[in-house]
């Protein structure tokens, strides 16, 4: 498969897509042995050696992982507050993977863990209409006309909170269980549509993404997507199908080759 140079060198872990642009056009920049400068030109990772000042760039491999979020972590590699961020509950040698968007400090549930930025683009922008499947536990009783209005939509600060499908599982006077079903996700969406309606998620869990579900997955675990979860989720969500999910944690995971 034939790349863009800047791409493949942004993705090498070189530098960004940017400054590949710059180090292609100042001569940096060798294929197969010949100075490259045309900005555009297109690289096979799997025939043409690519070099930057001489030294040989070698393509990344791309990882995929599911991951179980635990209530407290933050979504992120790092944290110069001392925060636990996700990276912890990973390999050491795997700390340059990104969460592909987010849960909150106090959600928990399935996130993905990549390294892959297509992938994460394809399963955070709204116009790939990736759905996430949450179940919230909320303080108080839950009347089925608040979920008509979330699936109708509320204005909230200035934006359109909206939920796809919304279903009442259990109601009692002290706590109700609410699935719900979102096409973009803004942020912490579930909690203030809830917040519309006076009423506080005590707990948050996302169970699903696209058609890949959390499943057994235990938390704070983490287990590699599968070649054909990774091409599910790249596919328009209209088509999309679950396959059987992969191993779970623990083992070294078989990277699909993408």
């Amino acid at each position: 498969m034939s790349l863009r140079l800047q791409k493949f060198l942004a993705d090498a872990g070189v530098a960004s897509r940017r400054a590949a642009e710059r180090l292609i056009a100042q001569g940096h920049v060798e294929v197969n042995g010949e100075p490259v400068r045309v900005l555009g030109s297109k690289v096979d990772p799997d025939r043409d050696t690519v070099r930057v000042d001489g030294k040989l760039v070698k393509p990344l491999r791309k990882l995929y992982i599911a991951l179980h979020k635990p209530r407290g972590f933050l979504s992120t590699r790092s944290d110069e507050l001392g925060r636990q961020p996700l990276a912890d509950l990973l390999p050491s040698e795997w700390a340059h993977l990104h969460p592909v968007g987010r849960l909150d400090r106090d959600s928990e549930g399935l996130i993905f863990m990549t390294n892959d930025g297509d992938f994460t683009l394809k399963l955070t922008h709204p116009r790939f209409g990736v759905r996430k499947q949450y179940r919230a536990i909320v303080e108080g009783r839950v009347q089925p006309q608040m979920l008509r209005r979330f699936m109708e939509g509320i204005e909230h600060e200035g934006e359109t909170l909206q939920a796809a499908r919304a279903r009442l599982v259990d109601a009692n006077n002290s706590h109700s269980i609410v699935e719900l079903e979102l096409a973009e996700g803004k942020n912490r969406e579930v909690r203030r549509l809830f917040e519309t309606q006076n009423l506080i998620v005590a707990r948050l869990q996302r169970t699903q993404i696209g058609p890949i579900r959390l499943a057994e997955l235990p938390v704070g675990k983490w287990r590699a997507l599968s070649s054909a979860e990774i091409k599910s989720l790249m596919t328009p969500a209209h088509a999309a199908t679950a396959p059987k999910p992969a191993r779970t944690s623990g083992a070294a995971p078989v990277e699909p080759s993408a």
